[in-house]
């Protein structure tokens, strides 16, 4: 029998000198609790060490998403404070000897931090503005946790350089992140506010000191500004724009609406209800058991709207309240999900009711640019989404005569449309004031979908009736996502590469009738790892690499002509039937 071999001496050395640096006791008592462990043999330490110093975390235009946890490889203060560091050469860099006019003269770059309710989130806020003050940067705070829109807002408001917000999004609670916006002097106007982009992030990346000593990093005792509550006023009076009618102190008939809403445990509590009660809707009934914001996201498996389950309970207290609409928003508050009432058929029993049905991506952002297009029409402004999210609002566009434009997948892409009015991708995120937040917004994007519901049902009519009559007009169009998970990265470049060498010639019993390689371009986008088929049923699928997880990601789309709306059940019924069909003949052209 031989030994099982150990650590790597080197590895150790390389975990010992880190749990020396360790600023956070948490983390560094847990670093030498696996040090030891793996010191006496425990192979799970000895792995788990291994994870953690694989290599440093990856700076690129997500920022840096990760585990919290000590090593190079989480998310964790020292990487935090390197991180700052590297952004503060690189704005100063850019900007040190910048000379303007005026009040602009000399300028010292300035940066804004906002943070979620993860468990990091502010200890990582406040080294961030520590660092940056040290450096010589005006840096400023935001006052507590809030959503990552009124950081977005911020960043244009107060003119700032660049934003940090601190968030892990819908990420597991065990996450956190880093995301980083360009503004002010260091970009145009149609990026100004929005996530970095190529090239940024590589030159961002290009000023980290990944091996710095931490006490070679300055660290001020003060010299920061934390924002006092009129940031929140500030976002809560501009985010009246969006309505048809923003002008509202008091509860207007058109308005009355009763919403359940759900924030998920996040921040979006903190904001949403007075964004309501601002534009003269009564406020929404809060989910009590997800009201405050908790990093252990507790009712919920996974702190998605889309995620199974994550909706039971705001469904649930819809159901007993009879309400006409549920809204949700994603921990950090950039994503927006709605449920809607469905008339049941009577049972035999004669007893039935509505029951409630998820809105998909797709569904929510035709409907948003369907109440938005005619306030878009007379300026000009443009609609865009992303290349993933389905083609039925470029063709509501076009036939009402408004430019559309598809983007990379991302809001880094869709936000810097030149021209934009409003901009919407299939994961939840939609952005209806360019203006004012250059990145998806949850929230304003539920005052506009309840202003929708609200008008409709003065009328008598419903968000369904518009899905249908827009079905009626383009054909039904019922979209879907296969998402194909890997132990290895590297099977993902070898399923894009067997889909390359061996291309489908048929999909779901139709034939493939254009094949484009994004990675050579398309319609003068960026080049991008991803690959779209479109066959002779007018069917479309796109396969790209997940940029965050270890996925193979699917993108869907069947469309059916239909005659009348008699005919619109049946018509709903083949078109689910095919997507079912078309995610089958996917998997088998993959190999799954």
């Amino acid at each position: 029998m031989t030994d099982t071999p150990g650590p790597d001496p080197e590895l150790l050395a390389v975990a010992e000198d880190w749990a020396r640096q360790d600023p956070d006791d948490r983390d560094r008592a847990l670093l030498e609790a696996e040090i030891v462990a793996a010191r006496a043999g425990d192979p799970l330490a000895t792995a788990s060490l291994t994870s953690r110093f694989a290599g440093p975390l990856a700076f690129g235009t997500a920022g840096l998403r990760a585990e919290e946890g000590p090593g190079p490889a989480r998310m964790n203060r020292a990487v935090v404070r390197r991180t700052a560091a590297g952004l503060a050469r690189y704005l100063l860099a850019r900007l040190g000897d910048a000379r303007g006019d005026g009040a602009d003269a000399a300028r010292p770059p300035r940066v804004v931090v906002g943070y979620d309710a993860r468990r990091g989130s502010e200890r990582f806020a406040l080294d961030s503005v520590a660092v940056f003050a040290a450096a010589g940067l005006e840096a400023v705070l935001m006052p507590r946790p809030l959503p990552t829109p009124v950081l977005a807002f911020a960043v244009r408001h107060l003119d700032a350089d660049a934003g940090v917000m601190v968030t892990a999004s819908h990420n597991p609670p065990a996450d956190n992140g880093y995301k980083v916006y360009l503004g002010g002097r260091m970009t145009d106007e149609a990026g100004r506010g929005a996530q970095i982009t190529t090239p940024s992030d590589a030159e961002i990346a290009g000023h980290i000191d990944h091996a710095a000593r931490l006490e070679s990093i300055p660290l001020a005792p003060d010299g920061w500004t934390v924002l006092d509550e009129g940031i929140v006023g500030a976002y809560r009076l501009a985010a009246r724009v969006v309505l048809a009618t923003p002008d509202h102190s008091v509860t207007v008939p058109a308005r009355h609406l009763d919403v359940v809403y759900t924030p998920l445990h996040g921040v979006g509590g903190a904001v949403l209800p007075d964004l309501f009660e601002d534009a003269g809707f009564a406020r929404p009934y809060v989910v009590p058991e997800q009201a405050e914001p908790d990093p252990a996201f507790p009712t919920v498996a996974f702190p998605n709207p889309e995620e199974p389950g994550a909706m039971d309970l705001a469904l649930a207290a819809a159901a007993e309240r009879g309400a006409d609409l549920v809204i949700a928003n994603d921990p950090d508050a950039d994503r927006l999900a709605l449920a809607v009432p469905v008339p049941q058929r009577p049972d035999r029993a004669g007893t039935g009711g509505p029951g409630w049905r998820m809105l998909t991506g797709d569904e929510v952002g035709v409907l948003l640019g369907h109440q938005l297009i005619d306030r878009l029409r007379p300026t000009g402004a443009v609609m865009a989404s992303s290349v993933v999210s389905s083609r039925l609002l470029s063709r509501l566009a076009a036939e009402l005569g408004v430019t559309h434009e598809t983007t990379l997948t991302g809001f880094k892409w869709i936000g810097r449309v030149p021209g934009l009015g409003y901009g919407y991708e299939e994961a939840l995120g939609y952005c209806v004031a360019p203006d004012l937040v250059r990145d998806k917004d949850g929230m304003t994007a539920a005052l506009v979908a309840a202003e929708m519901a609200a008008s409709l049902a003065a009328e008598g009519r419903t968000l369904l009736d518009v899905l249908d009559a827009i079905a009626l007009q383009f054909g039904v169009t019922v979209t879907g996502q296969l998402s194909l998970r890997v132990a290895d990265t590297a099977l993902l470049e070898a399923m894009m590469t067997r889909l390359r060498v061996t291309p489908p010639t048929s999909l779901a019993g139709h034939d493939v009738t254009a094949a484009v390689d994004l990675s050579q371009g398309y319609r003068g986008l960026p080049a991008t790892d991803a690959l779209m088929y479109t066959t002779a049923d007018d069917s479309r699928v796109v396969v790209r690499p997940s940029g965050t997880e270890p996925k193979l990601k699917c993108y869907l789309e069947v469309v059916r002509p239909v005659d009348s709306a008699a005919d619109l059940p049946t018509v709903r019924a083949e078109a689910g039937a095919a997507l079912e069909q078309l995610e089958r003949s996917v998997a088998e052209a993959l190999g799954q």
